[in-house]
């Protein structure tokens, strides 16, 4: 397991694991890095219209885990044991977070990530039905605005993301986002805890 305290530091830096089948890690800092606009998120409107009739329910923190192992169904995936066991931790002391979507008791999409000040690191989806992921992801962005976040960091951009509003900036101008959002004294929600940030 990564240590949480090792984990929280290199996001604070732009950073991210990545697991191997071999129980390895490799680090990324990507040149051009994804983000998805929070004040400015873009649902589209046939979605919206399809959301407003939604059957489904949205929780919050309800099922981290099983939301961490529905995005690791796939045929190769880089959450491993190891990312597993750190990301559940980091839940644990309130920093880990998902967004789930239920319907008729059974868990049917969402998304993980990780939250520190003002930014949120989006993980991973996954939808076992049409429009899961994406109520999963509007209602995030929703809860991210409504909280104060300044930025959702998606890593890279998507076909998916991209219809959302999602795009890539340069590394720098990323870092100077990130140290601006980290230092931001929000939370996801109520059982948050502070991870508290040197000044530079």
């Amino acid at each position: 397991m990564i240590d949480p305290a090792q984990l929280l530091s290199a996001y604070c830096e732009g950073a991210f694991p990545m697991g191997n089948e071999d129980g390895s890690l490799h680090w990324f800092r990507p040149r051009w890095r994804g983000i998805l606009p929070v004040r400015e998120f873009h649902v589209p409107r046939r979605f919206l219209r399809d959301l407003k009739k939604s059957p489904f329910e949205v929780r919050w923190n309800t099922a981290f885990g099983e939301v961490m192992r529905g995005c690791a169904e796939r045929e190769e995936t880089w959450i491993t044991d190891v990312i597993l066991d750190s990301y559940q931790e980091l839940h644990r002391i309130g920093m880990a977070h998902s967004a789930e979507v239920w319907r008729d008791g059974e868990l049917r999409g969402g998304v993980y990530g990780v939250a520190i000040g003002g930014a949120f690191f989006g993980e991973s989806m996954f939808s076992r039905e049409p429009q899961a992921s994406k109520t999963a992801l509007t209602h995030l962005q929703w809860r991210l605005k409504e909280r104060g976040f300044i930025l959702h960091d998606t890593q890279w951009t998507t076909p998916h993301l991209a219809q959302f509003g999602g795009y890539e900036i340069p590394c720098a101008e990323y870092l100077e986002l990130l140290h601006r959002a980290i230092r931001l004294p929000v939370t996801f929600d109520d059982r948050s805890a502070p991870f508290l940030v040197a000044a530079r």
